[in-house]
């Protein structure tokens, strides 16, 4: 696990102290810089960086535009459970939370995908809630046989796996797997997940170890930005993609910038928006042309979490994939329920209004990421 040992050998008290003492020079020094040290991104996204954000801006625009052209990926995450075994005290699924749980069935999950597609949508993020029992590797199987032919690229945020489940599912047509770390900080981890195996700290840190030995083709990574110091968490989420890279070439690195939302159920999460650890849009901002600057080869994606005013004005800077028209409940693209949402999103605009904003600012909206060959099962 030689990208997960890399991280647990991080001083996080250090990582603070280095990223709050970065003077103007560092920062002037780092954006003269043709490949940037993970030393120089820290001062991107220190408070000395702050002032610099135009030029940060400036450079990050060049950079995306030479390696991705001028387009941006279009994505849809399809809920299939809210069923959850874990206690986490800023998300709305969380076990103790008296919501309607539900699990789409093949039929309704068929159903989800017909609307998905009505909309324009190819590329599919599989998203549940963490219940291996109900909500596991035989549920998984049967939705992935059923859908693959129906979608380019098919990606999923679930509860870890082992590698051999990994294998299985590529065998079945998966192409990504999403999983974020939520805080590095394992002190601070404890604090919000205070029941079920989400507990397990370096079981989820594995994770892209195991992806990377599996061999999916993209790996997602990201912190969730409020629940630590979200540039001591980014730093490390920097530093996590370059030895993704570093290990496992063979795999693509996908960045998201997810900020607390308010849930269901009055949580942490929701109390958190309010605390000074959670980043303003200008943070945000900096945080995403740092990342760029670092490495012009990562995917970044944005998801509707965000306001149309900043999705829209971020869209041409650095991010090369967005969500558009989300529904955070299952069922929700057919008949949709807000008692089932997961938290609370903010751009609430349809399909062809986000593709408007898109191709207004220069940028293609593509609906497909590749189309990969398969092998038909002998």
């Amino acid at each position: 696990m030689k990208v997960a040992q890399a991280l647990m050998q991080q001083d996080l008290a250090h990582l603070a102290m280095l990223i709050n003492s970065k003077t103007a020079s560092d920062v002037e020094r780092a954006l003269n810089a043709s490949t940037l040290s993970i030393d120089d991104f820290m001062a991107l996204i220190s408070p000395a960086g702050a002032p610099y954000l135009e030029a940060m801006a400036t450079r990050a625009q060049a950079l995306t535009r030479h390696r991705f052209g001028n387009t941006m990926q279009l994505f849809v995450p399809l809920y299939l459970s809210n069923l959850c075994a874990n206690e986490c005290t800023y998300c709305g699924f969380t076990m103790s939370n008296k919501i309607k749980r539900k699990t789409l069935s093949i039929s309704e999950v068929l159903t989800e995908i017909e609307a998905i597609k009505d909309m324009g949508f190819s590329q599919v993020l599989l998203v549940t809630g963490e219940h291996e029992t109900k909500v596991g590797m035989d549920y998984f199987e049967q939705t992935l046989s059923a859908i693959r032919d129906k979608v380019s690229y098919l990606m999923m945020e679930v509860q870890p796996l082992k590698r051999e489940q990994y294998e299985t599912l590529k065998q079945k047509g998966l192409d990504a797997v999403l999983v974020y770390q939520e805080t590095y900080s394992p002190q601070q981890y404890a604090t919000y997940h205070t029941r079920g195996k989400k507990q397990d700290f370096l079981w989820r840190l594995e994770t892209s170890d195991r992806l990377g030995q599996a061999g999916v083709d993209k790996i997602g990574i990201g912190a969730l930005l409020g629940l630590g110091d979200w540039r001591v968490d980014s730093a490390m989420t920097a530093l996590h993609g370059k030895l993704i890279q570093q290990h496992y070439w063979q795999s693509r690195v996908s960045i998201a910038f997810p900020r607390l939302r308010s849930c269901e159920g009055n949580n942490t999460g929701g109390n958190a928006l309010t605390n000074s650890k959670l980043p303003n849009e200008r943070d945000l901002l900096q945080l995403i042309c740092a990342h760029r600057l670092f490495n012009p080869q990562a995917e970044l994606s944005m998801s509707t979490r965000e306001s149309a005013a900043f999705r829209d004005g971020v869209m041409p800077l650095g991010i090369t994939s967005m969500s558009a028209a989300s529904q955070t409940q299952p069922g929700g693209y057919s008949e949709p329920s807000q008692a089932l949402n997961q938290f609370d999103i903010d751009d609430n605009r349809s399909v062809p209004e986000v593709v408007n904003a898109i191709s207004a600012r220069g940028l293609e909206p593509v609906w497909k990421d590749w189309m990969p060959f398969r092998l038909s099962p002998t």
